[in-house]
């Protein structure tokens, strides 16, 4: 397999076992916890900081660890003048594989948990400060994220990203999707954890604006170190050597 398969590979299975994480505790959440919304958010939260985490840490040194779409384009973006970001020709790739991988993802926790394999999200989320909370959420993680990666630190991305995420379920109105791939995953779980179709394309502008904010303040705050840059979530494996 070639190093590129390998990225694409990772980061399928990387966003599909992310929101199979998020769709499945929050399943369990329901089931445990009925009637206690404070409490399923709770468990639904603990169980996506440490499956983050972890994933971070398993996957990073294959593909960066994007497992998120805006994370990708802001990667390419960041990098695309000196060459040090995310390809273009594999950004097209990494997006396919993760909102792939996300709905697989979603089916997979249907299945472990004795649901309906593909079911359709009826709770609508879309208000304005839900979507207010998805910018601020988005633009936070780029923020962490793109920090990390210029002042050379990015192999503290697994606990940083992960805490943020945590953080942000709690202190965002949205609770922090934050993400387009996990976004159209979790529409297919009509659960705790999921979302209505209807309220997608707000969520996934909101995201991409978020990114953008989230790009420019790093921008501002660190103007002249991108040279030195990590790669981001985690430096990229060497350039594909090998054709088996």
């Amino acid at each position: 397999m070639t190093a590129q398969a390998r990225r694409l590979l990772a980061e399928f299975v990387g966003t599909a076992l992310l929101v199979c994480v998020v769709v499945g505790s929050g399943i369990a959440a329901q089931q445990l916890s009925p009637g206690d919304i404070g409490l399923q958010l709770l468990e639904n939260s603990t169980a996506t900081v440490f499956g983050l985490g972890v994933l971070i840490l398993v996957l990073g040194p294959v593909s960066g660890a994007h497992f998120n779409p805006v994370v990708s384009l802001a990667d390419w973006m960041a990098g695309r003048r000196r060459g040090t970001g995310l390809p273009g020709a594999e950004l097209a790739g990494y997006v396919v594989a993760q909102i792939a991988g996300g709905g697989c993802g979603a089916v997979l926790a249907n299945v472990m948990f004795d649901q309906a394999a593909v079911q359709i999200s009826t709770h609508d989320r879309v208000t304005t400060g839900h979507v207010v909370g998805e910018i601020v959420a988005t633009a936070g993680l780029i923020a962490v994220i793109f920090a990390l990666a210029r002042t050379g630190r990015a192999s503290l991305s697994a606990p940083a990203v992960a805490a943020y995420i945590g953080a942000a379920y709690w202190f965002t109105s949205s609770t922090s999707f934050a993400n387009p791939a996990v976004t159209l995953g979790r529409v297919f779980s009509d659960t705790f954890a999921g979302i209505a179709p209807a309220s997608v394309p707000a969520f996934i502008a909101a995201q991409l604006v978020g990114a953008g904010i989230g790009l420019a303040l790093i921008h501002a705050l660190y103007p002249d170190i991108a040279a030195s840059a990590d790669s981001v979530v985690v430096r990229h494996p060497e350039p594909d050597t090998q054709t088996h």
